[in-house]
């Protein structure tokens, strides 16, 4: 049987090390806790760095895990990275744009709430994070499925309100238009008198890995034609461009 590859499992290591710290550790802190020469664990950090899979912050020295790891699928570890980058820029959105925000990624062919900033009034909300929703009936789904992030798909297209979208040719179009766009939206289409609107998240290489997004009372989202309003779809592009900025995108 053949043996392990020692310089594999000490960056597998370091690895565990990031994801399970209580936040950036410095060059010294990762070669104690594993009893690494500084020298060893540096080589190791440099090549982990060179592919996306470690960030070094300019200022401190000190190392976080990198965006790429978002290439290796919806995994634990991925969907936590997802919402760790993006909680910085969701409370400024929802403060922004006045609106309750949500952060969606894709899991089992549906939209997986990872995180939720209520609307900063003092209404009755209840927390999302946690909840699968419609792909096809839902902005964040959208956008989801028309960059096809995870392998989105929308296999079966159930009705939810009167306007949701079941026919596969309408929402062929629609997924267009949210590539043409650049952000989507529903509009009564999953809750009657509840409208939304989302852009993608990017993370290293450009790969879509989730979307971020404003959701509310459709007199709020939109304007008397029933058509989002700019400010808000604004708000949320310059959002996500944010989020996908941290998670190592090229500037969109």
């Amino acid at each position: 049987m053949p043996g392990t590859v020692q310089s594999i499992e000490r960056a597998a290591a370091i690895l565990r090390t990031l994801a399970g710290g209580p936040g950036r550790l410095g060059l010294s802190e990762i070669a104690r806790s594993l009893d690494l020469a500084k020298g060893t664990t540096h080589g190791i950090l440099r090549t982990l760095q060179r592919v996306g899979f470690v960030e070094q912050d300019r200022v401190s020295g000190h190392y976080q895990l990198g965006g790429a790891l978002l290439h290796l699928g919806t995994s634990y570890l991925d969907i936590n990275e997802l919402r760790s980058r993006s909680i910085n820029w969701a409370d400024p959105l929802a403060a922004r744009s006045g609106e309750a925000v949500r952060i969606g990624t894709v899991l089992e062919g549906r939209v997986l709430v990872v995180h939720h900033v209520f609307r900063p009034d003092d209404t009755f909300q209840t927390l999302d994070v946690g909840s699968l929703l419609p792909l096809h009936a839902t902005a964040l789904g959208k956008v989801l499925l028309a960059y096809r992030a995870g392998g989105a798909t929308a296999a079966q297209l159930d009705a939810y309100t009167r306007k949701t979208v079941i026919s596969k040719r309408e929402l062929s179009t629609a997924l267009d238009q949210v590539r043409e766009a650049g952000w989507g939206a529903d509009v009564e289409e999953l809750t009657l008198g509840q409208a939304a609107v989302a852009a993608p998240i990017r993370g290293y290489g450009g790969l879509v890995v989730g979307a971020i997004g404003v959701s509310g009372p459709v007199e709020r989202i939109c304007d008397s034609r029933y058509r989002p309003r700019q400010h808000l779809v604004t708000c949320v592009r310059d959002a996500a461009r944010a989020v996908s900025r941290d998670l190592g995108a090229a500037r969109q």
